[in-house]
């Protein structure tokens, strides 16, 4: 469990119809993810709890994919296009945020965490192993 003060973070999509607050750490770790989902839009996950995630507004804006299990809820924006968040596979219960979707100016310290999503099952089994 991480101990570190959580604080604010804000962000949402190019329109601003889907705008949310996030909390966690002050030095933010992220996934760089190469699976074909994240590797075309840039996606850089930074994991968060439900609790830690409040939707401002932009329910109704939201549309939701879903590809190969049905597990992962892929929310973009139906405006812009933009999924700034979304329920990934590997953490059901929770969400995962792009970084590159908050807000301008609140992150001082990012750590990147590489993850072979494209060998998802092989690399997901690794780290639960460790």
């Amino acid at each position: 469990m991480d101990t570190a003060e959580q604080i604010e973070y804000r962000g949402g999509c190019h329109c601003g119809a889907v705008r949310f607050v996030v909390r966690a750490p002050s030095e933010l770790e992220v996934i760089d993810c190469n699976c074909s989902m994240c590797v075309m839009t840039g996606f850089q996950h930074l994991i968060v709890a439900a609790e830690d995630f409040t939707l401002l507004s932009g329910k109704e804006a939201l549309s939701d994919y879903r590809f190969n299990t049905g597990i992962a809820r892929h929310l973009f924006c139906r405006e812009c296009g933009i999924k700034s968040f979304y329920v990934p596979r590997s953490h059901p219960d929770g969400f995962s945020v792009n970084l590159r979707c908050l807000d301008p100016g609140q992150v001082d310290e990012v750590s990147r965490l590489a993850f072979d999503g494209a060998h998802w099952e092989d690399a997901i089994t690794g780290l639960q192993e460790d």
